[in-house]
């Protein structure tokens, strides 16, 4: 297993590296200038321009500029802001915490949630439990993020009032109460996302488990005596999350995608925000950060999936 494990990562290297001149390629080429208040300013002289362009050097051909950001971030740097003129790997370490507590509450939420129900409904087909999870998942399914946002801001922002529909960072109290005002302000963002992330989860599951329990080698369990509880458990159960471990897997780094919409209507200040706020002026080095952070996710989560895949099955094996 160990030695499968580096051999992935040392593979990932050159695909990493693939996925970063593509992205490079494309902010680079997409319409838009770093310094547009600058270049429409008349007051500004083109002698002024042309050396702040030259400082963060625009100047310089697209294969120099993409060796210089590849140095910075193999070096830890991460490179500087066109904007703020701080340094990259700061800003994303200042919104890296509000994103890590919404995110990670909502996709642990949603596991709790979502695995035992899809679970339950597949035994209990077509009971009343196993509609009602089935209306709730096509209604998860059926609404984005931002609508489902907006309605809990009208219901539980506006008219009962009891979250704030404004994440605010900076909380006075300290201590337990500290603690409640966050989650208090996390509690609409979070439902949002662990809503969303529920209803398709929850529909993998219980597809999953519907086949396993269907399965000859469930039968055959059954037949030799075995309590039922062992055969959804040692059995059925094992064999259904396999698929679904693909699903969780390929989910997480997708979170961080579906946060970038739910960050906005919450005014959530994370790495959604962050990036939204890169792309609208173009700030080079801040918008490859973060979207080179989900390429690393998205590689690392497919390496935990096979290696979780090895537990689940014992018939897996890496050499």
């Amino acid at each position: 297993m160990g030695k499968y494990i580096i051999r992935r990562l040392i593979t990932a290297i050159p695909t990493l590296i693939a996925i970063s001149i593509v992205l490079f390629a494309i902010v680079s080429l997409a319409p838009g200038d770093p310094l547009a208040q600058f270049a429409a300013d008349p007051r500004v002289p083109e002698e002024v321009k042309a050396n702040i362009r030259k400082q963060l050097g625009l100047s310089d051909p697209l294969p120099v500029q993409y060796a210089k950001w590849a140095k910075s971030m193999a070096t830890g740097q991460w490179g500087t802001s066109f904007q703020s003129r701080s340094n990259v790997r700061t800003l994303v370490w200042q919104r890296l915490p509000a994103t890590l507590f919404v995110l990670g509450s909502a996709f642990v939420l949603s596991l709790i949630i979502a695995i035992p129900i899809g679970i339950l409904s597949a035994i209990r087909q077509y009971s009343i439990f196993d509609q009602i999870a089935t209306i709730f998942a096509y209604i998860g399914n059926a609404l984005p993020t931002f609508v489902s946002g907006l309605f809990l801001i009208i219901i539980f922002g506006v008219k009962l009032k009891w979250f704030p529909f404004i994440y605010r960072s900076n909380i006075d109290q300290t201590g337990i109460a500290g603690v409640l005002e966050h989650i208090r302000q996390a509690a609409l963002p979070i439902a949002v996302l662990t809503l969303f992330q529920t209803a398709g989860l929850m529909r993998y599951t219980r597809a999953s488990m519907l086949e396993a329990i269907r399965q000859d080698y469930v039968r055959t369990a059954r037949a030799k005596g075995l309590r039922e509880n062992k055969v959804l458990t040692g059995h059925a159960m094992r064999n259904a999350l396999i698929p679904v471990v693909t699903i969780v897997a390929l989910q997480i780094p997708g979170i961080f995608g579906g946060a970038v919409v739910t960050e906005q209507i919450f005014r959530v200040p994370g790495m959604g925000s962050l990036l939204i706020s890169a792309i609208t002026n173009k700030d080079t080095p801040v918008i490859m950060a973060v979207t080179f952070i989900f390429a690393v996710l998205v590689v690392l989560c497919n390496l935990l999936a096979d290696v979780v895949y090895g537990l689940l099955d014992p018939r897996i094996k890496y050499s």
